[in-house]
């Protein structure tokens, strides 16, 4: 051994806690059980249960699969716990509501309470394409001008998903949005491993949505 080396320097990193919201799986438990198990999560679909809004020459289609990952309870979400009003919730992004539930449960899984820890927690993360706020929200004029057009935005922006959690859980370490295609929840990991290694927080929440 070098006797040169500072002993208290950083060797490693540990995961710490962990959180998930899978098809066919609420947690990262039940995630891991279906993978053992070799559980199909994926729900497929008949003509009659399609969207209304696929093509029916699309439907007809050979190469058509008619399947997808289907999140469980989507729809539901404690806004009072997040501070939020019932019509803040409703405008925004399922993605931005579901971050905010992974986020918290990491922290439990963690063992740590943002409110009493005085260490720097940071956040790298991201999120998919908002096709909510175009299909769903855009089209409800009545809805948008009743919270505020400028507000509506801000709820489904993606440039916010990181910075909200920050906020809401008053975290003061680094707050990154990152933008990577299919490598975004590996890239927000090596992210939070590199700021924990140069010191720039000392607990690293990671990943997408």
């Amino acid at each position: 051994m070098n006797d040169d080396i500072d002993q208290n320097s950083t060797e490693g990193v540990a995961i710490i806690g962990m959180s998930g919201c899978f098809p066919g799986a609420r947690d990262v438990e039940d995630f891991w059980k279906n993978l053992c198990g070799g559980v199909e999560s994926i729900t497929f679909f008949s003509d009659d249960e399609l969207d209304q809004s696929v093509e029916p020459a699309l439907i007809e289609r050979s190469n058509y699969i008619k399947a997808r990952g289907i999140l469980e309870n989507a729809e539901t979400f404690d806004a009072k716990f997040f501070g939020m009003s019932p019509r803040e919730a409703q405008v925004m992004d399922p993605q931005q509501r579901i971050f905010l539930e992974v986020a918290w449960q990491a922290l439990e899984s963690a063992g740590y309470n943002p409110d009493t820890y005085e260490g720097l927690i940071a956040v790298y993360g991201g999120t998919g394409l908002n096709t909510y706020y175009a299909n769903n929200i855009l089209s409800n004029q009545s809805l948008v001008e009743s919270f505020g057009n400028h507000q509506t935005s801000l709820v489904n922006a993606p440039d916010y998903l990181t910075t909200r959690v920050s906020y809401k859980f008053n975290l003061r370490g680094p707050s990154i949005n990152v933008y990577t295609g299919c490598s975004l929840s590996l890239v927000a990991v090596c992210l939070g491993f590199d700021s924990l290694m140069s010191y720039q927080c000392d607990i690293a929440l990671a990943g997408g949505v």
